[in-house]
């Protein structure tokens, strides 16, 4: 049989004593208490102190469920799911696409009926691509979805670069060497977005053609046509504010969260950002294309007019068109 546990407050020469090795001793200290219980609470202590200080999500996971069912895209954004409405994920998000879906629609048509080029057509029609799938992205949060519209912003932005670097070609001209080269980039992007689903690789990529547009645009109206710096850099300017607030939104998501229960919705929806981005970027993307239209429409000697609506105006290209300003052209004598 085992032996038992050893008397309280005994030392190794109390138990020496108890089995008749001498005459125990008046006192001597206590055993120190068995260490594991305190180990335990320490290490539980240090777990709840790491996990408060670890990186936290771009959207908290509290968020209702809808029509669409659970999220499956990688990102999910500051905007609560399912607060509006049961059938849209973001409802904010989802309804400020409007504005990259709607104004290039009647750019299009328009372009169509001056005879443009159909590289500005195609243009205007992918930033209303880029629209529609970032309306349907916001909408169910799956990831098929997240691809419709992440995509879709690196192949507008390759027609955006082929029509900023042709602005000084001939009429009808194609760059063979350049299409061939923005292609296969996208190529090359969608693979790899594809093969790795890391949103960080697509957000470089974005970047870097971004970039490309603000340096070819930068060149443009500082050496060639100084008269367009209005429009060029009011382009510039709400693309960059719609990029300010999309990192705000990503950085202090849960701040906005608080703040937004604590004022009315009228105020909370104020500080929707994302929704933000999309309007300043969808308003910027298309006062671009009018850019790249009126430096192109100048090089062929054409005499650019501003039409809002369907009257048009007998005074010069304001740098402030309208989200709907369409161009029109005669030829100049």
């Amino acid at each position: 049989m085992a032996p038992g546990p050893a008397p309280r407050g005994r030392g190794a020469a109390g138990r020496a004593a108890s089995a008749g090795a001498g005459p125990e001793p008046a006192w001597e200290p206590a055993e120190p208490a068995e260490p594991s219980a305190a180990r335990e609470r320490a290490r539980e202590r240090a777990s709840a102190w790491a996990a408060a200080a670890a990186p936290r999500a771009m959207a908290p996971a509290a968020d209702r469920q809808g029509y669409w069912g659970p999220p499956t895209s990688t990102l999910d954004w500051c905007e609560e799911n399912y607060a509006v409405t049961w059938y849209i994920a973001e409802f904010w998000n989802t309804v400020s696409n409007l504005i990259m879906i709607i104004p290039p629609v009647f750019g299009a048509i328009q372009s169509v009926r001056d005879g443009l080029e159909k590289r500005y057509i195609a243009s205007y029609l992918a930033l209303t691509v880029v629209g529609m799938g970032s309306w349907c992205f916001h909408m169910t949060l799956k990831y098929e979805m997240q691809l419709l519209d992440e995509l879709p912003m690196i192949y507008s932005c390759c027609i955006f670069v082929y029509c900023m670097f042709e602005c000084f070609k001939t009429k009808s001209s194609v760059n063979y060497h350049l299409l061939f080269t923005l292609v296969l980039f996208s190529l090359i992007v969608t693979t790899v977005y594809l093969k790795v689903k890391e949103p960080i690789f697509h957000q470089v990529m974005y970047g870097m053609l971004v970039f490309t547009l603000v340096v070819r645009s930068i060149y443009i109206v500082t050496w060639v046509y100084p008269w367009l710096r209005g429009l060029g850099y009011t382009s510039l300017g709400i693309f960059l504010m719609g990029f300010l607030l999309w990192n705000i939104d990503n950085i202090f998501c849960d701040s906005l969260r608080n703040f937004r229960k604590k004022v009315p919705p009228i105020i909370g929806v104020t500080t929707q950002f994302h929704a933000w981005w999309h309007i300043l970027t969808g308003l910027g993307s298309y006062l671009h294309i009018l850019f790249s239209l009126y430096t192109r429409t100048l090089y062929l000697r054409y005499r650019p007019k501003v039409k809002r609506g369907c009257s048009p105006q007998s005074h010069p290209a304001p740098f402030f068109p309208r989200a709907t300003t369409a161009l029109t052209f005669s030829p100049s004598p």
